[in-house]
């Protein structure tokens, strides 16, 4: 429901809202503190009620717990319905006390019932052995940012927001959080918000003035410049400042309270224009300044020297409390200055007189299910495969740009999904070929828009902006509560997100832990413009290893799918849109390449995850062969399969498996991944004493780590990425690298010791062609015509009929 300007279901009285944040506050400080076998403090405080090791951060925990106050009261009022997100995660206790005074905590976890005794089992587990994190995580109700690593809660209010016009995603931003790179470009991402279709984003900056050791930037400039920086930001702000020098905190809610009303307003009148009356112009969202003292209401002065409002209260204000009896005395005060026995009652429950201030059911934000996105969640409308698939009737080899094909797929899938899936990228959705989505759909946009631009529009399914971490963030949001969507991107470039997804994929994980998160829509990355197709573009644009970072997560979240062909693209892209729960990455060239499998063999190769072709080798049935050749990549794919050819027409007698690997994690043993082969199988498709020569599409070492328990590792040789490239030709960065075809027939002679001394004549042929075709591109700039023709790929005529190869099909192994 749209904010409302007019009380609903009466007020909420400022003293009511002061005493449940002074609830919030001492929950706050007891979890930091209290082992919990006195949590109401009905005796003097003893060092055994203490933590032996005190970890919590107090200094932004009041800031939290205000705000969350005044939004309660709001959503009393307004009954509007609000998510909140914790940008400084680590203020962890504030959002997991309001929880527990919201009631859902105990309805979660039964073990920490609303009074004395789960109080206590409250205050035990925060920080402790067995218990739970000090960050707003999974396991915190109502929370969909983490907040560990600082910078992402406002594209994540963002990402929640887009298409859910009900919605008002209040986020408060910690000071040193502004400081991130990813925090402080999320500010313009009001400029695609639609004040018709989506819902609206509240950011509430919180100055307290201080990170864990020195000023933050925005909190030391004059006022006149903040409202100057976040008007040219294109918000309407707002600075609202109190709680200095003992100042009473009735005299601050006051003056939050009206500037949090007047936002609400200005929100529901901004889409009402917009809904109502078609007004098209872009809006000046509201947001707040929030200005409060660093862990205020907490010790002023410890050790003689200040805490409140300084740096020093960005943890544990006081350290020593087992020890130091100074420091438990003040502790004390500390605690029992917020009144606890006014708050709840003999048996440990929050008081009569809090429940005004207590929204009800699913209006709680702690029970919002926008922050359990899994139970908005509905499967995503996946259209058939077949109008978009690669037609081999005619034989293997038509030449197609894989991902042109999928954004066919793409654009029936926005189509058969318009308000619950979205494609997010850095400015290179058409560059990646994907741009037939604009048959259906625009890029969304709220700013002017000239006679020049094309595919804009504010209510468009596209959001493309120079920023990888804006675009992994926003469908972090998008997914989380409830939807689906595609990450596209450059290959080498995907690095910029490293953390993000290490952030995400412990997301993930943890939730994985959590009995009441639903499942969400898994991310799925695309990343094209590869390491072997960037030859035009140079050194900086070849970079294959974010597959070796992505593997280091658990088994249980990540996977990672090297579809050779168009066809098996579209089939990997179609299973990895229907699972729940897991971050795939899907790799894949955009460059007009070789189509291998009609769509029914690519159906069944990616249900393998890893297949023998038996038509693209030279094995006989029943024998063994004398080498296994592999692949797993488009480019690799298709080199090795020439490599093959050369194999075929110059040792006929030579026995060769051709293995494709779409499913890189089947390498893996089963007791580490699901999708791992257990030894018997992986032994049926490699051998357990065969030569392996394995063209990879990253580097190297990535298929020594996945294959080191196999029995046959020590013959695994592979041929990868490996640091090698520059502006050249795409044959010519093969061999700077050492995957070209001419290359790996070497190997193969190499390594078959048969054919050693026999074929040592062919070996240096093949050698003597790499030195040829490096002359070639150094003379002419471009590749011999050889290994361009239909894609490179030797046994595909020109026209896309395959030759002698075409006559065989399906798959083995």
């Amino acid at each position: 429901m749209t904010p409302q300007s007019e009380t609903e279901t009466g007020t909420v009285p400022l003293d009511t809202v002061d005493a449940w944040w002074r609830a919030a506050n001492y929950l706050s400080v007891g979890q930091i503190y209290l082992l919990g076998d006195d949590p109401l403090l009905e005796h003097p405080l003893t060092p055994a009620s203490i933590k032996p090791r005190l970890l919590g951060h107090w200094g932004t925990t009041p800031a939290l717990n205000l705000v969350w106050a005044h939004l309660n009261k709001a959503i009393v009022e307004r009954d509007c319905d609000v998510i909140y997100l914790a940008g400084p995660g680590h203020g962890g206790p504030g959002v997991v006390a309001n929880a527990w005074l919201d009631g859902t905590y105990s309805e979660l976890f039964p073990r920490i019932p609303l009074d004395r005794e789960g109080m206590g089992r409250l205050f035990r587990q925060f920080s402790f052995p067995g218990g739970i994190p000090s960050h707003a995580a999974p396991e915190t109700p109502g929370s969909i940012n983490e907040g560990g690593e600082l910078g992402y809660s406002l594209v994540h209010a963002y990402g929640a927001a887009l298409d859910n016009p009900a919605l008002v995603a209040a986020c408060v931003i910690g000071d040193g959080e502004a400081e991130t790179a990813t925090l402080a470009t999320s500010w313009h991402l009001n400029k695609f918000l639609d004040p018709v279709s989506d819902g609206a984003v509240l950011p509430i900056l919180n100055l307290n003035g201080y990170k864990i050791a020195n000023p933050t930037l925005l909190a030391r400039i004059p006022d006149a410049e903040l409202l100057a920086l976040f008007t040219g930001y294109g918000y309407s702000p707002r600075i609202v400042a109190g709680g200095f020098d003992g100042e009473d905190p009735l005299l601050v809610h006051e003056r939050f309270a009206a500037a949090l009303g007047e936002a609400l307003d200005d929100i529901a009148a901004i889409q009402d224009a917009a809904r109502s009356r078609g007004e098209t112009a872009r809006p000046a969202w509201p947001m707040l300044i929030l200005k409060t003292p660093k862990g205020w209401t907490g010790p002023r002065v410890v050790d003689g020297l200040p805490v409140e409002n300084t740096w020093r209260a960005h943890q544990v204000p006081l350290s020593g409390v087992r020890d130091n009896p100074e420091h438990l005395a003040q502790l004390e005060e500390w605690l029992r200055s917020y009144r606890p026995s006014e708050l709840f009652d003999g048996g440990g429950r929050p008081v009569a007189a809090l429940d005004a201030a207590r929204p009800e059911g699913d209006r709680r934000m702690s029970a919002n299910p926008h922050a359990n996105g899994g139970l908005l969640r509905r499967d995503p409308v996946l259209p058939p495969l077949e109008p978009h698939a690669v037609d081999l009737a005619a034989g293997r080899g038509a030449v197609v740009e894989p991902t042109r094909m999928l954004g066919r797929w793409l654009r029936d899938v926005m189509a058969a999904n318009p308000d619950s899936f979205r494609l997010f990228g850095p400015d290179e959705v058409a560059s990646n070929r994907l741009d037939d989505v604009y048959e259906v759909t625009a890029k969304q946009w709220q700013g002017e828009v000239l006679p020049t631009d094309e595919h804009l529009a504010t209510d468009g399914r596209v959001i493309e902006v120079l920023s990888e971490n804006l675009a992994q963030g926003l469908l972090e949001g998008y997914l989380l509560t409830g939807r689906h969507g595609l990450f596209t991107s450059y290959e080498a470039f995907i690095h910029i997100v490293d953390s993000m997804f290490n952030q995400y994929a412990k997301w993930l994980e943890s939730s994985a832990e959590v009995e009441w998160r639903r499942p969400v829509s898994s991310f799925t990355y695309l990343l094209s413009s590869h390491v072997w197709r960037q030859d035009h573009n140079g050194f900086s644009h070849q970079d294959p290893g974010f597959l070796d970072h992505v593997v280091n997560k658990k088994a249980s979240v990540v996977r990672v799918y090297l579809p050779p062909d168009a066809n098996t693209l579209l089939v990997t892209a179609e299973h990895c849109f229907a699972t729940r729960d897991y971050v795939n990455v899907i790799v894949a060239g955009k460059q007009p390449t070789a189509s291998l499998l009609t769509l029914e063999e690519a159906r069944t190769h990616g249900a393998r995850g890893v297949s023998v072709w038996d038509w693209a080798g030279t094995e006989r049935v029943g024998e063994e062969p004398d080498v296994v050749v592999a692949a797993a990549g488009d480019i690799p794919t298709v080199e090795a399969m020439a490599a093959v050819q050369i194999l075929r027409e110059r040792i006929p007698d030579l026995a060769v498996r051709f293995v494709n690997v779409v499913d890189l994690m089947r390498l893996q043993d089963s007791t580490e991944h699901p999708h791992g082969l257990d030894h018997e199988s992986f032994d049926a498709v490699f051998t357990v004493g065969k030569p392996v020569v394995f063209a990879f599409h990253g580097y190297p070492s990535l298929i020594h780590r996945l294959t080191y328990r196999r029995a046959n590792h020590a013959n695994i040789h592979v041929r990868g990425f490996k640091e090698m490239g520059t502006t050249t030709t795409p044959f010519d960065m093969l061999m700077l690298n050492d995957l070209d075809r001419f290359r790996l027939v070497m190997d193969v002679i190499r390594r078959v010791p048969r054919l050693t001394t026999a074929y040592a004549a062919l070996s240096q042929e093949m050698d003597d062609a790499r030195a040829a075709h490096r002359a070639y591109t150094r003379e002419h700039g471009e590749d011999m015509p050889d290994v361009v023709g239909s894609a490179g790929l030797p046994f595909a005529h020109a026209d896309g009929r395959a030759g002698d190869a075409a006559d065989t099909g399906g798959d083995n192994g």
